[in-house]
């Protein structure tokens, strides 16, 4: 799938967020830049969330509400997946709303089996290659 630019990334994570239900885990994986972050304020947006959703590089989880919560994490600090187990991420994989792993990657051996990968992959004219597998997002989407 292809995202001509930022807002039709957005614009995908909305569906994505609109095709979430609870104990949806989203792992993210894409370079600096790839857009990682403008599709989890597209999923928030698809989940009702109403405010501004900004990167956790520094928090590491950011917590929203919306018609269900939508938890976002961002692993890029992190050195293990036993760092984010310290994070008490499972309490969140497995509770009742959505989570979006930026950097997840790097943190593969704490991700569910049964998460949704979503890789962003920049083009040289700007574009990015979306890549996305995993029920029920990938079904929504075809």
């Amino acid at each position: 799938m292809a995202c001509p630019d930022v807002a039709s990334t957005e614009a995908l994570g909305e569906r994505i967020g609109r095709a979430a239900v609870a104990r949806t885990v989203i792992a993210f994986r894409g370079g600096l830049g790839a857009g990682k972050t403008a599709m989890c304020r597209g999923i928030a947006r698809g989940l009702g969330v109403a405010e501004p959703v900004t990167s956790p590089t520094y928090t590491l989880i950011n917590e929203y509400s919306g018609a269900l919560p939508f938890y976002h994490f961002d692993a890029y600090r992190l050195s293990s997946a036993e760092e984010l187990n310290q994070l008490d991420a499972s309490r969140y994989f497995y509770g009742d709303g959505v989570c979006a792993v930026e950097w997840s990657e790097r943190v593969s051996e704490a991700i569910p089996d049964s998460a949704v990968v979503v890789e962003l992959i920049p083009e040289d004219d700007g574009s990015r290659t979306v890549r996305i597998q995993g029920s029920p997002i990938e079904e929504a989407l075809s």
